[in-house]
């Protein structure tokens, strides 16, 4: 797959800690004209951040074409029929420009903090996707309970990206996924990543292929790498952050190693997570990339 087949998404900052709200319509607007596929945004709960269906709906109002990948939602810290009606909800508003990455997520807190068993997350999941494809369906919920609307643009439902390293999790792309979205980890963890998924995906007996996004982490510009690693850090915390912050991409060189190498591995569309909230990263990324 060459460069020019793998389109370029680009991370909505609002979940950068501090970044105001006429930022982030700034920035939606400023991606919405530019060469950007998608919005990305990554999902947290005890943190300082926007939440990613909010954050987009108000994108969507200020936007016309950019599509909206979620990169990833935590499901199970939702409740299926409301995380189905919302998700709807933003994906007719916006015209049918959502896709929904999803995944069960690691950290306990954010757990805790909604009153869900860490434990079932997996088995949670796995429940919430029946619901949510049975409400984006139309049908009724259940005997006792009628249909729930809006109706998703996109017939069945919003295009829906499995996320997940486990061997687990991954079987659910072969039942309900559209895709596999690999988290910020490189080409090569990706390329494990999708061709596990590829794998599930022939094995379901599913037609075509799973669509592949990536995504990374990128600061460009002076003391690129001290500021991105800064929120990186804060982020993940001491356990992951060091880990985290050697996939930082923080010259315009290596915006195009990474371009370069995620389109080798047959990447569809590759996500670049902004860590610096000033609207300057963008036009420092679309130079990188010409």
């Amino acid at each position: 797959m060459s460069n020019h087949e793998m389109q370029i998404g680009i991370g909505l900052p609002a979940n950068i800690p501090g970044v105001a709200g006429d930022q982030i319509i700034e920035w939606a607007k400023k991606a919405d004209a530019g060469p950007f596929s998608s919005l990305g945004l990554i999902d947290r709960l005890v943190y300082d951040n926007y939440d990613p269906l909010i954050a987009f709906a108000a994108a969507a109002g200020a936007t016309q074409r950019i599509r909206f990948t979620t990169s990833i939602l935590l499901a199970p810290l939702h409740r299926a029929a409301l995380l189905a009606k919302q998700a709807a909800s933003l994906d007719a508003i916006s015209g049918g420009r959502l896709t929904l990455g999803l995944g069960v997520g690691v950290r306990e807190d954010d757990f805790q903090a909604a009153s869900v068993p860490y434990h079932s997350r997996g088995k949670i999941f796995d429940a919430q996707l029946a619901t949510m494809q049975r409400i984006w369906s139309g049908q009724a919920l259940s005997d006792e309970v009628g249909a729930i609307g809006p109706a998703p643009v996109r017939t069945g439902g919003p295009e829906i990206l499995i996320g997940a390293g486990a061997p687990a999790a991954l079987r659910r792309l072969g039942q309900w996924g559209n895709g596999y979205i690999a988290g910020g980890g490189g080409a090569q963890m990706a390329a494990q990543g999708f061709r596990a998924a590829e794998k599930v995906w022939s094995e379901a007996g599913r037609a075509g292929k799973p669509r592949l996004v990536g995504c990374v982490y990128y600061a460009l510009g002076p003391d690129a790498q001290k500021r991105g690693g800064e929120y990186i850090n804060h982020y993940y915390g001491p356990q992951f952050g060091s880990m985290v912050v050697q996939g930082l991409i923080a010259t315009p060189e290596a915006v195009k190693e990474a371009r370069k190498a995620f389109a080798d591995i047959g990447t569809d569309e590759l996500i670049f997570w902004p860590c610096i909230a000033e609207l300057n990263q963008m036009g420092r990324l679309e130079d990188a990339l010409r």
